[in-house]
């Protein structure tokens, strides 16, 4: 049995992996979050259950179910089984997600969000669910009162991404709109 995962962040952008058979899929009664911790400086994008909600993502093969690359990659995440909570027109049966677990997590602290991050999971959002799937993204994720680091001219995130100025300007929008929120 090949296992699967699911991805909720930069997963969804394919330029940032080379896991064979991604396609979009549904993780129902999650939402994603910006968790800080005390393992670095900046947050970590995770999920937390929200019974009623779901957001969108891809799921992938964990090729020769060798998960050592994927869990390095995702380090300071738990691995989870989400395989009921997914849904997908794939042949999976064994799925997985990402979480930071909630004895790392920490209510208070100097961290940020890297834009440099932020920008490679909406254009992955975008590509893979057009403008509305980037604004969705948005819409099913909390803690955007986390500060924001912009680092796009040296970017931080290992694997950052050339974005277009269009790609560029709708992160900006967007983010600007959440912070207005909060």
């Amino acid at each position: 049995m090949t296992p699967w995962f699911f991805g909720y962040g930069s997963l969804v952008n394919r330029a940032t992996h080379s896991y064979p058979e991604a396609q979009t899929a549904t993780l129902n009664g999650w939402r994603r979050v910006w968790v800080r911790t005390a393992l670095r400086d900046v947050v970590f994008l995770s999920i937390h259950q929200a019974p009623g909600h779901s957001i969108n993502g891809l799921i992938a093969t964990v090729p020769g179910a060798d998960w050592a690359a994927l869990d390095l990659r995702e380090s300071g995440y738990a691995r989870i089984d989400a395989t009921t909570q997914v849904t997908h027109t794939a042949h999976a049966t064994d799925i997985a997600a990402y979480q930071v677990p909630t004895d790392h997590q920490r209510t208070s602290g100097d961290h940020r969000i890297l834009l440099s991050y932020l920008d490679v999971v909406v254009q992955g959002f975008l590509r893979e669910f057009g403008e509305a799937g980037a604004e969705a993204f948005f819409a099913t994720t909390d803690g955007w009162d986390t500060p924001v680091y912009n680092d796009r001219a040296a970017p931080l995130y290992p694997r950052a991404q050339k974005l277009s100025a269009q790609e560029q300007m709708l992160t900006d929008r967007l983010l600007k709109q959440v912070q207005k929120q909060h």
